[in-house]
This record gives structure tokens, sequence and C-alpha cells, in this order.
């Protein structure tokens, strides 16, 4: 019968910056704790690159077997998440491939090919400042063909590239797509990911921000991991025809309906944008005053059925008060009017995501792309070089 060897109790030194455990790494097959010629088994060492309480955050976990071969590494955080890593191809090290975050502690535990073990403990020095990020669309939500995920920081992002890295958006059609980074209307840093086209009916999305233990410069580090997912709805947008005073609903690439509609008033800052815009959101019943855009007190309305287009105040909605000008006339202060009954079945229809594709001379320019979501503006091969990565 074979029995175990005894454990040899493990030691921890500081051996050039590196945690060494020495602990002798015991077979699980039978023996006395020497060799066969009856000397004593040497103690097999392993390093941890991270040390002590305050170790430097945002570098990988390294640890390394002086002799033998590793099996397996664990390495634990304090809330019971695990660093994923792989053993190197000459089995002397393990390295993972999430770096440490700051102020967390982190439990290490290997195992070598004859069955030994061994364990250390470290923990990183707590961030100065920490990077909070708000993500859209909400999660689990069934949005347009012409949605994009939009990702808006609560700090500047220095280390852009670093970021997007760790960005991972996956599809369940494999939609090809790429990140782009622009000031937020807001004035924050932003980051968008849309696909070379518009998506199609029934894709499932899903991102996940990777972000716990990186550092996005001055801003401070992230400190948590951000997951979001949403579904495309129907295969519909709307054409705004600024010139014709005509809203046409397309679904499935057939016209559903056609609305005579009023658009800004051309010729100043009251015409509307044209462009490729995307519905942000359906607000309802919505008070709308003029000096919030910049407009003095040309009014002070009570709006209903309104569908935002822009951060800047564009909206379609419903617009009684210029019904002489549905059809013929661009006579509002910016927004596409259409009668209640016309607007409230358009409100009924559309999706948050839809795209609005305005055209047409009687416009003031091409919305900004960060104007709510310009991105479509833009070229493909324009989008992509707004990426950190390119």
């Amino acid at each position: 019968m074979s029995r175990t060897r005894p454990r040899t109790p493990f030691r921890t030194a500081a051996v050039a910056g590196t945690a060494v455990l020495a602990a002798a790494l015991t077979a699980c097959s039978g023996g006395s704790g020497t060799a066969d010629d009856g000397a004593a088994k040497p103690e097999t060492r392993i390093s941890v690159n991270l040390t002590g309480k305050q170790a430097k955050a945002g570098e990988p976990v390294r640890v390394t077997l002086a002799e033998g071969r590793l099996k397996q590494v664990t390495v634990t955080d304090s809330r019971g998440a695990t660093l994923q890593g792989a053993v190197s191809a000459d089995g002397r090290s393990w390295t993972s491939t999430r770096t440490a975050a700051p102020g967390t502690g982190y439990t290490v535990e290997a195992r070598d090919a004859d069955g030994g073990t061994a364990k250390a403990d470290f923990a990183t020095a707590a961030p100065e400042k920490v990077n909070k990020l708000s993500l859209a669309p909400g999660k689990n939500a069934t949005v347009g063909v012409g949605q994009p995920l939009s990702i808006v920081f609560d700090h500047p992002v220095k280390n852009k590239a670093a970021v997007e890295k760790q960005l991972k958006v996956t599809t369940s059609d494999n939609t090809q797509g790429s990140w782009g980074w622009m000031q937020d209307w807001s004035g924050k840093d932003r980051v968008d990911w849309r696909p070379r086209e518009y998506w199609k009916a029934g894709t499932k999305v899903t991102l996940k921000a990777e972000l716990n233990g990186v550092d996005s410069g001055p801003g401070g580090w992230f400190v948590r991991d951000y997951t979001t997912g949403m579904t495309i709805g129907r295969n519909q947008l709307v054409k705004v025809d600024l010139d014709n005073h005509r809203l046409k609903l397309l679904r499935d690439g057939r016209q559903v309906r056609d609305i005579p509609m009023s658009g800004g008033t051309p010729g100043g800052d009251k015409a509307s944008w044209r462009g490729k815009t995307v519905l942000m959101s359906k607000e309802g019943t919505i008070n709308m005053r003029s000096e919030t855009v910049g407009l003095g007190d040309a009014y002070d309305k009570m709006v209903d059925s309104s569908m935002r287009l822009t951060w800047s105040g564009m909206y379609a909605h419903a617009a009684p008060w210029n019904a002489a000008y549905f059809g013929s006339a661009n006579k509002s202060s910016g927004c596409i009017g259409m009668s209640d009954s016309d607007a409230k079945w358009v409100y009924d229809q559309v999706q948050v995501g839809d795209p609005f594709e305005v055209t047409g001379d009687d416009a003031k320019g091409t919305q900004a792309l960060n104007n709510g979501y310009g991105e479509w503006n833009l070229s493909w091969a324009d989008w992509q070089a707004k990426s950190a990565l390119r």
C-alpha cells in the first residue's frame, strides 16, 4: 500500500520584487519525502509577479514554476470571480488574460503535474479615481435596424485603444461592424458600434464591456465589467422628403403609408436637419419651449406623439396648429409636424432605433455625428477610421 508523502509548510520570501512561495509540491503517489536514492527531494518554488497589499493594478498575473510543469492555476478575487489564463507551452508559467483590478484582493492557487499545490495572496492598491459609463439602448431592448450600441463615459478616456480592445460585440448572424469614437452632445467621451449596413431583423446582439482593471487615463480606472444586449425588431424605416412635404413609412422595403407633413421653415435656424438619423425615444406628450433650443420665446406648447430625432430638439410630432401647411410648405420651428391622427399612427408604428432618412434642399445642413445618432451619415470607411484600433 502506498502512503501520502507529508507536505512541507509554505515559506514566503521577497526575491527581487517577486513573491516566492517555497513549498514541497508533493505527489499523491506514496513515498517518504526522499528521492529513490534516499536523498531529500529539493523544494519546488513558484513565484507571483504581484506582491504585498499595494500591488500595481492593470498588470496581468504571472505565476512561474522553478522546476517541473504547471498543470493548473486558479486566481480568485475577493468577490469570488476568477481570472482566466493559460499555461505556457513549456509548462513553466501561467499568465492571466485579464489584468488585476485596482482595490482588489487575489488568491493564487497552483497545482503541478505531479499533484503538488501551492498558494499565494496579494492585493492591489485602491484607485485614486474611478471611471463609470452608461449604455444605450437599455438591456434586452427590442430596437429598430438603425440602432447603434452606444457608451458614454463619466470621465475622459485617454487610453481609447486599451478600452476599445475590451469591448466585445457578438451577434447571432456575424454582423460586420466597427466602433467609432466621438465627443457626445453632453461633452463627454462616447464610443458607438454600428454595423456596416442597417441590421437585419431578428438579429441578437450582446455587448460585454470587460473593463474591470482597465486604466482609462487621468479619467480613472474601471472597477467592474458591463453587459447589455438587444434584439433587432421589424425591418422598417421612415423617409422624410422636405421638398415635397411627405413622410413615408416603409416596412420590409414596401411602403406602408404616405403622410403629408410640414418641416422646418427654410432659410435660418428654424430649418430641419437633413441626413440619416435614428429615432432616439418615444416621449408621448411633452412641453416644448423654444428658449430651450435657442429660438427665444417663439412657442411654449404641450405636444402630442413626440418622437425625438436629435439632442438639439428635432422631433417628429403632432402639430395641428400647422394644418394649413401639411403637404404644401415647411413652416415649423425645425420639427416634422403632422396631423394628430397621422402623428399618432406613426408613433404607434415606429420603434426606437428606426432610421429616419431626411432629404431635401429645405434644410440647414446635415445632422452632426453626435447630435443623437448621426453615424449613418458617414461612409463605412470614414466610420471605421473613427476606431482607436485602426
